[in-house]
Parts: C-alpha cells; sequence; structure tokens
C-alpha cells in the first residue's frame, strides 16, 4: 500500500522580490553616502544629476532637488531677503531720492537766474506796476496787466508795446528750452461786441495775440508754447473793487520747470 505524502496546510508566500528590494536599497543608500561625500563638487553638475535620479525615483520632486551643502540658495517668490539686501535696496533708494533733490534744486536755481533778469528788465524800462514776477510751485510766473498791452475790450497788442513783447521774448531764450504757457484772464464785467461774445473769447484771443508777437522771435521754438484763455473763471482780486478788477484784467507768462518735487 501506497504511503501518501502529507500535504502541507499551510502555503508560505513566495519572498524572492525582497532581494532584489533589498539590493536596491543598498545601492540607494550607497548613492546618497557617495553624494554626500561628493558635497564639493561642482554645483551645477550636482544640480543636474539630482534632476536626474529625481526623475527616475520620484516623478521629478523630493529630497533630490534640495541644494547641496556647498550650493547657495537661489532666492523664490516671496522669501524674506536678506538684511544686507534690503541695505543695498535702501541705500540705492536714497541714493536715487538725492539724485532728484539735487536735479530739483538745481532747476529751482536756473528759474530764479531767469527770474533776476526778468526782473532787471522790468527795473530798467520802469514797469515795476504794470510787470510783477513771481516763483510758484507751478514755475516761475511772469504777470502783466492788460492796460499795459491791450485797449479795453480789445484783443490787438498796443503798437506801442510791441517793442516791450519783443524785448520780453528775448528774456523767453532758454538753453535747453522750458515749456512756457501764456493765458489770459478778464474781470467779471460781461462783454458782447462785434467780435467778442464773452469774457472767454476775448481772454484767449489776447493770449494767442501775445504768443505769436512772442514767437517772432526766431530763436525761439513754437512747439514750447501754448496759450490759454480763463475769461473771468480765475480772478485773483476782488471783482467788487475797482482795484481788484484791474489785477483780475492780465495776461499771464508762465515758464514751466523742467523738474517737478
Amino acid at each position: 500500500m501506497r504511503r501518501r505524502k502529507k500535504k502541507h496546510d499551510d502555503e508560505h508566500m513566495d519572498e524572492s522580490w525582497l532581494i532584489p528590494y533589498a539590493d536596491l536599497l543598498t545601492l540607494l543608500l550607497a548613492l546618497f553616502i557617495v553624494l554626500y561625500a561628493a558635497s564639493s563638487v561642482d554645483a551645477q553638475k550636482f544640480k543636474e544629476l539630482s534632476q536626474s535620479f529625481n526623475e527616475v525615483f520620484t516623478g521629478g520632486t523630493g529630497i533630490m532637488e534640495n541644494p547641496s551643502p556647498g550650493e547657495p540658495q537661489q532666492p523664490i517668490d516671496g522669501e524674506v531677503k536678506s538684511s544686507g539686501d534690503e541695505k543695498n535696496e535702501e541705500k540705492a533708494e536714497l541714493d536715487k531720492e538725492e539724485i532728484e533733490r539735487q536735479a530739483f534744486l538745481k532747476d529751482q536755481e536756473e528759474l530764479k537766474e531767469i527770474q533776476k533778469r526778468v526782473k532787471e528788465y522790468i527795473k530798467t524800462n520802469n514797469l515795476e506796476v504794470q510787470f510783477v514776477t513771481k516763483l510758484t510751485d507751478e514755475g516761475l510766473l511772469l504777470t502783466i496787466r492788460d492796460n499795459v498791452l491791450f485797449d479795453s475790450g480789445s484783443a490787438v497788442v498796443h503798437s506801442t508795446d510791441l517793442n516791450v513783447a519783443k524785448e520780453l521774448s528775448e528774456l523767453l531764450e532758454m538753453n535747453p528750452p522750458r515749456n512756457i504757457i501764456i493765458s489770459g484772464h478778464t474781470d467779471n464785467v460781461p462783454i458782447h461786441n462785434a467780435e467778442f461774445d464773452s469774457n472767454w473769447e476775448l481772454s484767449v484771443m489776447r493770449a494767442v495775440n501775445f504768443m505769436k508777437i512772442i514767437l517772432e522771435n526766431q530763436d525761439l521754438n513754437p512747439q514750447w508754447f501754448s496759450a490759454k484763455g480763463f475769461g473771468e473763471f480765475e480772478p485773483v482780486g476782488d471783482n467788487a473793487t475797482a482795484e481788484g478788477k484791474g489785477l483780475n484784467r492780465r495776461v499771464e507768462v508762465l515758464i514751466l520747470p523742467r523738474v517737478t518735487e
């Protein structure tokens, strides 16, 4: 009678996969040891090697993307900057502000020099009552009373004052040139004649006609000039008095700064 082989009730799992897995772990451990020992290797080559291993083992992300001990970290968006970087930026900003401040002061000195020449002209020609200069935040302002240049209700410059306008144009010769705005103003007394329907029209034409005479000077470039008319809407005096109305009837020449604060 044949003896039956005893059948084992317990079946053992196939563990042959453990051998290559253990080998893989050993190789990875050896790789990390080599990489750590070679931390002084060229940073760029190390980075390329890290990226290659990341793509193979972790799909391109993981610990291998960290920089080597000898490689300087690159700043990323949102990262707090070092105190040295902040100090350098603050110094650069202060230097920029100082340069702008010096440019502004130099520009103001040039405007003061122009004002000095205009005042000398006014004094020489005894025009202190009719002409006034003032250095403002908007630039150098030259104010001319309207009765110096125009008859009442007229935008035509007096023939006797043409030389005044032409001599004034020579004072506006600057190198490099500046932008200049010529504006006309009136009092609040309504005007309605064959030539003008309003003070606004009168003020505009006075500014334009005065500018035309100024630009007869061939040394002045028209592209730097513009004319405006404000009518009675920008008074500097009280229209309830004769003196105030006289102040409001004026032509202004504004020499603009090249640099503003």
